[in-house]
């Protein structure tokens, strides 16, 4: 692989630190969402890269290198010599259901000699765990998924993603990668704890959360933060819900907004009735730990190591650890060595299977790796 990298910061020009020429790259902008919000930032990146294919998202942080930034844009171009890839994006205006989206987008991808498939979505109006849905009943199995919902700092307004285009509102992007030389391996820790008693969903719809023990979910979620509910939903991201269903392994779930007419809250994932919830908590010590567990998860069973690391945090991640956010980030580097390129973003959401399994999943407050070389 070949690569670029570089990032313009608010009010400043682009910095790259590396000019490498590259001739068909895969172009990955991970950027503040006020400044993709430019009507000439696909112009900046494609005159950059005349022959590039630039897929957009913003974030909730910007990761380039083991930095961490806000009110930035960072470009990482890819080109791989033995790899090949194919785009897919449409919006979800488009579809009566984010299912209908996802498997939509997984027919466009053809299924010979796909090795990985990795998602850039909108993460305002789409439930990852129904978009992940769609996309695997076409996939079947054929490659394992990662990725993230896109961000908006902690403001929650809109997200904006896009494939060759300006970004815009609702568009998810499907990257196939296609080749048996592409050594592509993942995995997701979170280091949140639970505290309080188990509760059962009484009464859920996907993603919207109405009643926990038969009372309005909203109202008992209040309770329990006092003082601080006054600040929700931002104050949601310090106090995820576990969501355990049956015997399966517990899933992290980021109250993404609240709705004071129905007294429900909306979640960044589906939520089933019959599932019992229980709050978490974490400390900067252990979210820095967690990074390092899901980095040596993911480096396990690679036979070369990697020469590129996608990171998708979370953002409740970076409000706890505040000023100590690029401890994680140093923490993979430390796990992963110093030869890969570091890029990411702070996001919404995180998509990945456990480490070991195949099938996807929708994370929340984890540290995701996807690892790649050729």
């Amino acid at each position: 692989m070949k690569f670029n990298q570089g990032i313009k910061q608010k009010n400043k020009e682009w910095d790259f630190t590396q000019q490498t020429p590259l001739d068909n790259p895969l172009v990955l902008v991970f950027g503040d969402r006020y400044l993709l919000e430019s009507e000439t930032i696909f112009e900046e990146v494609r005159e950059m890269y005349p022959n590039g294919e630039i897929v957009f998202g913003s974030t909730s942080g910007e990761i380039y290198n083991t930095n961490v930034f806000e009110e930035s844009v960072v470009i990482t171009a890819i080109e791989f010599e033995k790899t090949t890839y194919k785009i897919v994006t449409d919006n979800v205006k488009n579809y009566s259901s984010i299912t209908e989206l996802g498997r939509s987008l997984a027919t466009k991808l053809p299924k010979e000699n796909l090795n990985h498939i990795f998602v850039v979505s909108d993460g305002s109006f789409v439930n990852g765990s129904q978009l992940i849905k769609g996309i695997e009943e076409i996939s079947k199995d054929t490659a394992p998924i990662t990725g993230g919902l896109c961000g908006d700092g902690a403001r929650f307004e809109k997200t904006l993603t896009a494939y060759n285009s300006n970004p815009k509102e609702g568009e998810v992007v499907v990257i196939g990668f296609y080749g048996k030389e592409l050594e592509v391996s993942y995995a997701n820790y979170g280091g949140w704890s639970v505290f309080g008693p188990n509760r059962l969903v009484t009464r859920s719809k996907d993603n919207v959360l109405f009643e926990i023990d038969g009372q309005p979910a909203l109202e008992l979620y209040k309770k329990y933060l006092g003082e601080k509910s006054k600040d929700l939903p931002q104050a949601a991201l310090l106090y995820p819900l576990a969501v355990k269903v049956g015997d399966k392994k517990p899933l992290v779930r980021t109250i993404l907004n609240i709705d004071e007419k129905t007294n429900s809250m909306i979640l960044a994932g589906d939520v089933p009735e019959g599932a019992t919830v229980q709050l978490m908590m974490s400390t900067m010590n252990d979210i820095a730990e967690a990074a390092s567990k899901a980095a040596n998860l993911a480096m396990e069973k690679r036979s070369k190591k990697p020469e590129l690391a996608l990171l998708v945090s979370c953002v409740g991640r970076k409000l706890v650890l505040a000023g100590r956010t690029e401890e994680e980030i140093e923490e993979v580097r430390d796990a992963i060595g110093d030869t890969a390129v570091i890029t990411g973003f702070y996001s919404y959401g995180e998509m990945a299977p456990f480490s070991g399994k195949k099938n996807c999943l929708l994370h929340n407050q984890t540290m995701t790796l996807t690892l790649m070389s050729e």
